[in-house]
C-alpha cells in the first residue's frame, strides 16, 4: 500500500505543479508583477505547506529532531538539488538587484540558530515571526513599486494568460495537489524507511525534508522548462526563508524547541551552502548547468555525510 501512495503522490506532485505555475505566471502577467515576486510568496508558501504542516504536527508532538531535521534538511535539498536541478535543464537567469538581497537574506537567517543553551523559546518564535512580517512588507513595497513602474516578468517564452477566477483556481486545484502528493510522498517514504531502523533525526534530515521538498523541485523544474527562471529560483528562496522564519517560528511559539546540538554543524553547511549560491547566483548573473551539476554533487556528498554520522 506505501508504494501505490508513493507513485500516487508523485503524479499529484507533478500535476499539480504543473497547473501552479501555470495560474500563477498569469496572476502575474495580468497584474503587472515580476514573476520572481510570485515566486518569492505564493509559490514559494504554497510549496512550503507540506514543511509547515509536519514540523507544526512535530511542535505538538514534541518530536523536535523532525521539526528542525526537516527544516535543515529541506532548505539543504532546496538549494542544492531543486536549484541545480532547474539549472542543468535551463539555465536559470538571475536579477541581481533583487535576488542578491533575498540571498544575502538566506545566508544570514542561519545566525538565527545559533540560541543559548540549544533552545528555541517561544520569545525567539516570535521573533522569527516578525521577521517574517518584515520580509513581507518588503515583497509588497517591491511588488506594488514594480507594478506602478509597468515592470513585467522576463521570459523566454510567451506566458499563457487566463481568466483571474481561471487563474487562482488553477493556483487552488494545484496546491492542493502538490500539498496532497507531498503528504502522501512523506508518509509512504517514512514508513518504508522506518522498517530499516532509521533514528528520527535521520528521516527528519533525509527522508522527510526531501518529501516535504518535492513540491518545491516539481514546480521549480516546470518553471524551468517553461523558461520561467524567477519562478524557480524565487520559488527556492523564498521556500528556505519561509521554512526558517515562519516554519520555525511559529513552531517554537507553539512549543519550545530543544536542538541536538548534533545538527549544529549541518547548520553551519547550510550557512556554507547558501553562500555558494549566492556567488554562482551573482558571479556571471546565472545558474548555468556546470553549476547546476556542481550543487547537485554536493548535495550527495551531505547526504553521504549524514547516513554516515547517522
Amino acid at each position: 500500500m506505501s508504494y501505490i501512495m508513493l507513485i500516487v503522490g508523485f503524479i499529484l506532485l507533478i500535476k499539480g505543479a504543473d497547473w501552479f505555475v501555470g495560474g500563477a505566471s498569469s496572476i502575474a502577467k495580468t497584474l503587472k508583477i515580476p514573476s520572481l515576486i510570485i515566486g518569492l510568496t505564493i509559490v514559494a508558501f504554497g510549496t512550503s505547506a507540506p514543511e509547515a504542516a509536519v514540523s507544526i504536527t512535530g511542535a505538538f508532538a514534541g518530536a523536535n529532531d523532525i521539526t528542525v531535521g526537516n527544516v535543515i534538511g529541506s532548505n539543504m535539498f532546496n538549494l542544492l538539488v531543486v536549484v541545480g536541478v532547474s539549472a542543468f535543464i535551463c539555465p536559470l537567469k538571475v536579477k541581481r538587484s533583487i535576488i542578491a538581497k533575498e540571498l544575502i537574506l538566506l545566508g544570514y537567517d542561519s545566525k538565527y540558530h545559533n540560541y543559548p543553551d540549544n533552545v528555541l523559546t517561544q520569545a525567539d518564535g516570535i521573533m522569527l515571526l516578525l521577521l517574517m512580517a518584515i520580509f513581507m512588507y518588503y515583497l509588497i513595497e517591491l511588488a506594488l513599486t514594480s507594478r506602478k513602474n509597468g515592470v513585467e516578468a522576463e521570459t523566454e517564452e510567451e506566458i499563457k494568460v487566463y481568466s483571474m477566477p481561471k487563474s487562482i483556481g488553477l493556483c487552488l486545484i494545484g496546491i492542493v495537489g502538490i500539498v496532497l502528493g507531498g503528504d502522501w510522498v512523506v508518509d509512504a517514504a517514512s514508513a518504508i524507511a522506518l522498517t530499516f531502523g532509521m533514528s528520527q533525526s535521520m528521516v527528519g534530515l533525509t527522508i522527510v525534508a526531501i518529501g516535504t521538498s518535492l513540491p518545491e523541485l516539481v514546480t521549480s523544474v516546470v518553471a524551468a522548462r517553461k523558461g520561467e527562471s524567477d519562478i524557480a529560483l524565487g520559488n527556492v528562496i523564498g521556500s528556505n526563508i519561509f521554512n526558517v522564519f515562519f516554519v520555525l517560528g511559529i513552531s517554537s511559539t507553539i512549543h519550545e524547541i530543544t536542538i541536538n546540538t548534533s545538527v549544529f554543524f549541518d547548520m553551519f553547511l547550510m550557512l556554507i551552502t547558501s553562500l555558494i549560491a549566492y556567488g554562482f547566483a551573482v558571479s556571471k548573473r546565472k545558474i548555468n548547468k556546470v553549476e547546476g551539476v556542481i550543487l547537485i554533487s554536493l548535495y550527495v556528498a551531505y547526504m553521504a555525510f549524514v547516513i554516515w554520522k547517522g
